[in-house]
């Protein structure tokens, strides 16, 4: 074929590129599978039935839950239009398309694979959990309410089994869009800049409004559907206070979910993308996505699986654990205040977050393409046009969290609880806002951090090592000490609400923290929107670059791909901070279920006690273990990925002529294969530490009269863990979004650009914070929330 083209005078670079098909197998789901089989009339009968039947339910349960089975609804049809919208978009010349195809098969591709080999871990993990819900003790509660044993296991193996699915699934939806849309945004960049970044935004609010609605309609529908079985508040049956309680396993299931696909989409992507930029950048002065490198497309490839799928399962995980957090507090609360109808304060996390969906939907629409689609404007900033549309939604967050605190928080023992709870949303809200800025400060080259560290390049490659890591290590400071206000500020409103208990002692402390956190996370679809455009852009940027688009298409690509850089940094600084909440709410759930089963008061843990502080040492060391054993899978991948790329080179010296064309099937074998081989270590070590440092000092508490000492070692290690894993996550984070944009911005031209020493020393900066950023950091905000949840439905084996 090639001998023929070279004598009809036409090169490997001017004939038509196709790209080999790595899919060997059908990778949408067996469920999608099946509904597509069905009559479109059928499908439509049937799901009126079970609207009908949801409903039903809702209603049987109250009146708030229908409302919100009616928000999560009307946003399915509205991300439905989203996608409609997205996908009428052209996909623009064929060779575009083809990269594209090759992306998708190998996303779809290694999806399944991934995804079949965490179900299987979670079936293995469902047995452990019901055989030790089987032989544990019940609480008096639980005796009270005629809830047995096999009763209290089954609902918490279901509960776990379908928070695995639907954070499954949500990883599912992200990775789906993304590699759909990545072609039409390539497609629109040749036209305009500002349609270009509408359809980013909208393919990437398509995934978020999805997540968000999946993650609260699956926690209503569960709630529902267990007050209904269980006979909620008929006599003799169980308090709707302690339902909350039977969720933990969901939240556990999504965690679990969340840190695995985190851990192999990140090792994944970061592998192929330094593999990639060593050899082609730094070796062979190849651009970044050139089709001339074999390891361009795994690392296109990697975009979305680590960064769409993974992020989806991440913020689901997010939303659904501080949903269920926030209603056993306060379900606990309302309790101990003996409020008649403790229904609005146990629900307030739902409608807070439906809320959410309908605020964010408002912001996703108020970014809008140019009247004449004709006029390419790379000067406009789109960091700016989705700052505005963040303004839209936290003003109108501002304005419905008022409305639901009025409307859920009122009560006749105290008249003005509900404004001081309103306040506490809004230091949430401002707390969200405040991470956005700080990591746009850190990470955008706007901005004096990321022009010094470029600055530092020019001086060669370990200077700017040391100024990326000083500047991580800086940029920690800032949101540690926002935190630490948010805390202290949402626990005095709460504890000035005037709810007080029986002994008149003030209550509302732990739930204003929670409301806090629900007021962060009330703009969780339009923050998970910014998060869904990076990949999007990295990747369109990618499709332009292999297709040999004009140089004016490109710069609008890299304008949107830096701005994707920095909203990715601002979103894991998102989720770090509402990450420190949510697990401060747990810790306080964890410290009531395990007195509640002992039948012990357990309110503080001392750590002047020796095994309590080396408990603490034990978790602070799994943090730093953790991410040296994740940031190490994505260096031994990158090396396989770096020895393939440069035999390929040597053994195809007509690849850099355009000759002879790279196998890019053989780097996307080696990065898939190795990441699921990688993930198995850090992830077995996050689950298996806390039950095995629970046990081991449950035993020895025992034997020397400590009937708490399990329980209080595995908090103590708990709260160690969440102080060291949101300062390194902070680090990791920020350190490695700098260096990307600190080569970024040498690369728009400044102080040598492409190709010159300067830029060299930036790239390797870059290839050093690629698994800082979305492995090692990333994979740390699950690991602390889901030390949370584990701990919380563990509880029973440290007693």
């Amino acid at each position: 074929m090639m001998e023929e083209d070279m004598e009809n005078g036409r090169s490997y670079q001017e004939r038509p590129r196709t790209f080999s098909t790595v899919r060997s197998k059908s990778s949408i789901p067996l469920v999608f599978r099946l509904l597509m089989r069905i009559n479109p009339r059928t499908l439509i009968i049937l799901s009126l039935l079970v609207f009908t039947g949801v409903l039903y339910v809702g209603a049987s349960t109250s009146p708030i839950v229908v409302f919100v089975f009616c928000i999560c609804t009307l946003s399915l049809f509205f991300s439905l239009y989203l996608t409609k919208w997205v996908l009428a978009k052209d996909e623009g010349p064929p060779e575009m398309s083809e990269i594209s195809d090759a992306i998708r098969d190998g996303a779809e591709g290694f999806f399944r694979t991934q995804y079949g080999t965490i179900s299987k871990m979670a079936c293995i993990l469902a047995f452990v959990i019901l055989g030790i819900y089987l032989f544990r003790t019940a609480t008096p509660q639980q005796e009270a309410s005629g809830l047995g044993r096999a009763t209290s296991a089954y609902i918490t193996v279901a509960s776990f089994l379908l928070g695995a699915l639907c954070s499954g699934i949500a990883g599912f939806v992200g990775m789906w869009v993304s590699v759909r849309a990545n072609v039409r945004v390539s497609s629109a960049a040749r036209r305009s800049a500002r349609e270009a970044l509408q359809i980013a935004v909208r393919a990437g609010g398509f995934s978020a409004i999805v997540v968000v609605c999946m993650a609260v309609f699956g926690v209503a529908l569960l709630y529902s559907t267990f007050y209904v079985w269980l006979g909620v508040d008929s006599p003799g049956s169980m308090k709707v206070a302690d339902l909350p309680l039977l969720l933990v396993g969901y939240g556990f299931g999504a965690s679990f979910v969340a840190l695995f696909a985190q851990l192999g989409g990140g090792i994944y992507t970061k592998a192929a993308d330094v593999g990639a930029d060593l050899v082609g950048k730094v070796e062979q002065g190849i651009p970044e996505d050139d089709p001339r490198n074999p390891a361009v497309i795994a690392d296109l490839v990697g975009d979305n699986v680590g960064d769409c799928a993974a992020r989806g399962a991440d913020l689901f995980e997010s939303i659904a654990a501080e949903i269920i957090s926030a209603m056993i507090l306060g379900g606990t609360m309302a309790q101990r205040c003996k409020i008649e109808d403790p229904s609005g304060f146990i629900l307030f996390p739902l409608v807070v977050h439906s809320f959410d969906l309908v605020v964010s939907s408002v912001g996703i629409l108020s970014i809008r393409g140019t009247r004449d689609s004709s006029l390419i404007s790379p000067i406009e900033d789109p960091m700016a046009i989705m700052q505005k549309g963040y303004s839209v939604t936290i003003v109108l967050a501002v304005l419905t969290f008022g409305v639901s605190t009025r409307w859920l928080l009122y009560t006749e023992q105290a008249p003005s609880a509900w404004l001081n709870f309103a306040l506490c949303g809004l230091v949430g809200i401002i707390t969200a806002y405040t991470f956005v800025w700080i990591s746009k400060y850190y990470t955008d080259y706007k901005h004096e951090p990321v022009r010094l560290l470029a600055l530092s390049s020019s001086t060669g490659h370990g200077t700017n090592i040391i100024a990326g890591v000083s500047l991580g290590m800086e940029s920690t400071a800032l949101p540690v000490l926002v935190i630490s206000v948010a805390i202290i500020s949402a626990y005095w409103l709460g504890q000035t609400s005037g709810l007080v208990d029986e002994s008149g002692n003030p209550t509302g402390g732990l739930f204003g923290t929670a409301v806090a956190t629900m007021g962060m996370l009330s703009t969780a679809g339009y923050v998970l929107t910014m998060d869904m455009f990076g990949p999007i852009a990295d990747n369109a940027g990618g499709i332009v670059e292999m297709s040999q688009q004009p140089e004016s298409v490109r710069e609008i690509t890299d304008v949107l791909d830096a701005v994707g850089n920095t909203t990715k940094a601002t979103t894991k600084g998102f989720a770090i901070g509402s990450a420190a909440l949510a697990s401060f709410l747990l810790f306080s759930a964890y410290m009531d279920e395990v007195a509640s089963f002992a039948q012990l008061p357990f309110k503080e843990v001392d750590i002047a006690v020796p095994e309590i502080f080396v408990g603490g040492l034990l978790g602070s060391m799994l943090i730093f273990l953790f991410s040296a054993w994740a940031c190490s899978a994505v260096g031994k991948t990158a090396q396989e990925v770096v020895n393939e790329v440069r035999r390929q080179f040597i053994e195809r010296p007509g690849i850099m002529d355009y000759k002879e064309k790279p196998d890019y099937g053989r780097c996307v074998a080696i990065v898939a294969s190795a990441s699921l081989r990688e993930m198995i270590r850090p992830g077995a070590l996050a689950i298996i530490s806390p039950m095995a440092v629970g046990v081991i000092f449950r035993i020895l508490g025992h034997s020397t009269g400590q009937p708490l000492l399990g329980a209080k070692v595995v908090a103590s290690m708990l709260m160690f863990a969440t102080v060291a894993g949101i300062l390194m996550a902070l680090f990791l984070n920020t350190a490695g979004g700098a260096w990307d944009n600190a080569k970024k911005y040498i690369e728009t031209g400044a102080l040598g650009g492409k190709g010159s020493e300067s830029h060299k020393a930036a790239v390797t900066g870059d290839t050093v914070g690629d698994p800082f950023k979305d492995t090692a950091g990333p994979s740390l905000h699950v690991l602390i929330k889901m030390l949370a949840t584990i701990t919380l439905v563990m509880a029973p084996i440290f007693l």
